[in-house]
């Protein structure tokens, strides 16, 4: 088994990268070039390190990629600063995994498993998810106003309505995390199909490393992965 990630060197793709060493599983990360890289991850032999800017990488450079490979998570994201949130790449997530589902739509030779982190900001569709209608006014603004939130709607979509159910090779899911903290250790948490909170006015918590925990079973646990395939979790702390 190898496995792409996307994002590696974020604050929830070292958790992912981490915890994947910890299983034994071989890994390839993209970092850019000015990424801080953990010493587990420079210096190890599971792990095959592409440096580069994933958005601006080719169909040949991404068939390479996810060459080999049986799954792609992807912890792509934005700095919280004002070029991050402002400047280009404004669509780095979207842009990105649709880059590499064309690539392993045209190249791969095996069905790959698609593992995006997303956000409770994106609603889930396919189940008519309620929302308050303060709450729909305010993403719906912020999808405007804000284009990491507008990149994150995008790439959810892009998975849900073109890539859909009954892709040849392509299998996914979307996780869904609330108010991101970071804790140390992996703690009791719990993983629904819809919200359970108001993300805006009463928001929950989720430890990275919980995320990144829930990721990596749904790569090795087959069971989990047919529960939660082709779906949206909501994952939250106990």
């Amino acid at each position: 088994m190898k496995v792409l990630i996307l994002g590696a060197s974020g604050a929830t793709g070292k958790q992912v990268v981490s915890l994947l060493i910890k299983k034994g599983i071989n890994l390839k990360i993209v970092t850019r070039k000015s990424a801080a890289i953990p010493e587990d991850m420079r210096n190890n032999i599971m792990v095959e390190h592409i440096i580069g800017n994933i958005a601006e990488f080719d169909m040949m450079k991404n068939e390479a990629l996810i060459n080999a490979c049986d799954s792609v998570v992807c912890c792509l994201g934005h700095n919280i600063t004002f070029k991050g949130i402002f400047g280009k790449p404004r669509l780095l997530v979207y842009q990105s995994l649709k880059n590499i589902c064309e690539a392993i739509t045209h190249f791969s030779s095996q069905k790959i498993k698609i593992i995006l982190m997303n956000s409770v900001a994106c609603t889930y569709k396919d189940i008519n998810e309620k929302r308050s209608l303060s709450e729909r006014i305010i993403l719906s603004v912020l999808a405007v106003l804000l284009p990491p939130q507008k990149d994150n709607v995008m790439a959810a979509n892009y998975l849900s309505r073109t890539i859909g159910k009954s892709h040849e090779k392509i299998e996914w899911t979307a996780v869904r995390p609330d108010a991101l903290i970071d804790n140390d250790d992996v703690s009791p948490y719990e993983v629904f199909e819809t919200i359970k909170r108001n993300p805006i006015f009463n928001p929950g918590k989720t430890s990275r490393i919980n995320v990144g925990h829930f990721m990596t079973e749904l790569i090795t646990d087959n069971e989990l992965w047919e529960k939660w395939k082709y779906k949206m979790p909501v994952v939250y702390n106990k």
